[in-house]
């Protein structure tokens, strides 16, 4: 079964086990509406109740975590739930996770490489490519730039602005 990442634990906050995460769900606060939570081997199990915000994140309560040094243990702990918990996307929405990995194509057919990861900075989501090449370059996750997405095809189609087809040919 596959999980989806939807947090990190970033840090500690007090001396009684509270922890600081940040959550990669739209509402941060969705971290805990899917159930319980998981490491990446799905090996460890994760009872998380939320407690408030801090800076850049949640403050949360994790059952059996106690004490600061317990709550340490876990910094950098990515956290992880079924994907079968999640709710389908609506049409054209796409979970970064069914994203990443898939063969990205110009409308010509030719390679243009992976997705590598997808950011968001806070205009909007970015395709993080990686060519065949190894280089990664960044491309707007419009409708403009990416006019096809076929998760059932394991690709997209994309058309690099002007600039980065010229970059593209000169290269």
């Amino acid at each position: 079964m596959s999980r989806v990442c939807l947090g990190v634990v970033a840090g500690v906050h007090g001396v009684r086990g509270l922890v600081r995460i940040k959550s990669f769900t739209e509402a941060p606060e969705d971290l805990v509406a899917y159930g319980p939570l998981t490491d990446e081997a799905g090996t460890r199990r994760f009872e998380v109740r939320l407690k408030g915000r801090a800076k850049g994140g949640l403050l949360a309560e994790i059952a059996g975590l106690d004490d600061r040094t317990a709550a340490e243990a876990l910094k950098g702990t990515r956290l992880y739930v079924d994907r079968a918990a999640l709710p389908a996307p609506e049409e054209e929405e796409y979970y970064h996770a069914d994203l990443i990995g898939l063969r990205v194509e110009d409308r010509a057919g030719r390679d243009l490489g992976r997705v590598a990861a997808v950011h968001n900075f806070g205009a909007g989501d970015l395709l993080g490519i990686e060519g065949p090449e190894g280089a990664e370059r960044l491309l707007p996750f419009t409708k403009a730039v990416v006019p096809e997405v076929d998760l059932a095809a394991g690709r997209l189609v994309v058309e690099p602005p002007v600039e980065e087809e010229a970059k593209t040919s000169d290269e």
